[in-house]
């Protein structure tokens, strides 16, 4: 595999995504270009797309909703795939929505809309894997949805971001990063519409 770092950085369009492949200790930068933009982010062991982020195992390693910064996020193995190393953000993130799909699209009257499950199908296609009968649930940075204390009603809020917030997340094994730019446009959490997101790797410090 081809270390990357200090690579220019990749622009992901408003309703795509984009891959990297990244080795262990490789650092990524993800960049809400304009403001008030999601990014799902998917992430597999580079040598067995078995292994990937697990939100239901982060959720228990971490006892947290979210990691707090210098934390893990887990694989389906319990294993450290990522570190949460920094963020310029306010810090708002979710990992309880699912990545929308064809289904929920078609539910909502609108059947040929792109998605972030198609994006990542794409996204993996592309460097020759079969296709994906499992889409894992994505780490929705700058992603806004509070839980009430109440009752544990989820609102759907705008991203809270400006332009030029980012977080930064370091690799703890070789592994395939793919971020899709949401193209939610049914719901306020992309504000007016979805806009373009940056994804840079940076060298190991």
């Amino acid at each position: 595999m081809t270390q990357i770092g200090n690579a220019d950085p990749v622009h992901i369009p408003a309703r795509q995504a984009r891959s990297v492949t990244v080795r262990a200790g490789n650092r990524v930068q993800i960049t809400d270009v304009l403001g008030g933009q999601v990014g799902d982010i998917f992430v597999y062991n580079a040598y067995d797309i078995a292994e990937h982020h697990s939100a239901s195992h982060t959720r228990t390693h971490n006892s947290r909703l979210f990691p707090s910064l210098g934390q893990y996020f887990v694989t389906n193995r319990r294993r450290p795939i990522l570190t949460y190393l920094a963020d310029t953000s306010p810090g708002v993130h979710d990992m309880l929505i699912a990545a929308c799909d064809p289904e929920r699209y078609a539910a909502l009257g609108d059947p040929v809309h792109a998605s972030c499950a198609d994006n990542l199908r794409r996204a993996m296609a592309e460097l020759g894997h079969p296709p994906l009968s499992f889409i894992p649930q994505p780490i929705n940075v700058f992603m806004q949805i509070p839980v009430a204390t109440e009752d544990g009603t989820l609102s759907w809020l705008g991203a809270p971001t400006v332009p030029g917030d980012s977080v930064v997340l370091r690799a703890e094994m070789d592994c395939v990063i793919v971020v899709s730019a949401c193209p939610q446009d049914h719901n306020v959490i992309n504000g007016p519409g979805p806009t373009p997101l940056s994804l840079q790797v940076l060298p190991s410090l």
